[in-house]
């Protein structure tokens, strides 16, 4: 278990090391808007389940908004003291790297009534370290996932362990009734053969009866 702890702590600091949470501003409702970029190393659908997972467990569901997902009044005490509408976009850094994505991150508070920097540094400040920060919630999550999909290997070897048992035990009463039904066979032919025997003895004592 300590080997796979460390092992685990090996990775996530390699991948924590990946990129910093970055200024930007992205189009939404067809107007450019302030956000808060971050690169992180997994695929787009590890991290969008990661986000989404992590603020579940705070009581929170997105809705589709454009090409974002978004969380409604979130009391986030990390960001700030307000409550907030969070947006992220999660999409693929490049269509060749499929293992890397950039997160997008628009904070509002109502009305999209985006929040930029000159606005509020400090919740763009704390934004930034959410989103520095999430390289390790995705790294959790996606182990998390790689030992739920283990799991179930494990019990899919298992079940097929377990068919293969009892597919086994069948071949072997087949394999009992199949020898036992040998032996009755040739039982039966060495009765049939005194029978023919017998029968034969009768048929020549009949016929002797002829040359009478």
């Amino acid at each position: 278990m300590k080997k796979i702890s460390l092992l685990f702590v090996v990775l996530l600091i390699s991948r924590i090391g990946f990129s910093q949470a970055i200024l930007s501003t992205t189009e939404y409702n067809k107007t450019v808007k302030p956000a808060v970029t971050v690169d992180i190393p997994f695929g787009d659908d590890v991290v969008t389940g990661a986000i989404k997972d992590s603020l579940s467990k705070l009581g929170y569901k997105s809705k589709d908004s454009k090409d974002f997902f978004v969380f409604k009044g979130v009391k986030m005490p990390q960001l700030g003291n307000d409550t907030y509408d969070l947006y992220f976009n999660v999409d693929k850094k490049s269509r060749k790297d499929k293992d890397h994505s950039t997160v997008t991150m628009m904070i509002s508070k109502g009305y999209e009534n985006f929040v930029s920097d000159a606005d509020d540094p400090l919740i763009i400040s704390n934004a930034k370290t959410y989103l520095n920060n999430l390289v390790e919630t995705v790294s959790i999550y996606d182990l998390e996932l790689q030992i739920n999909d283990q799991n179930d290997a494990v019990k899919k070897a298992s079940k097929k362990l377990a068919d293969l048992v009892n597919t086994s035990e069948d071949l072997q009463k087949k394999k009992a009734a199949i020898e036992q039904s040998i032996i009755d066979n040739t039982n039966a032919q060495a009765a049939q053969k005194a029978e023919i025997e017998k029968q034969g003895q009768i048929l020549q004592t009949l016929m002797g009866k002829r040359k009478l």
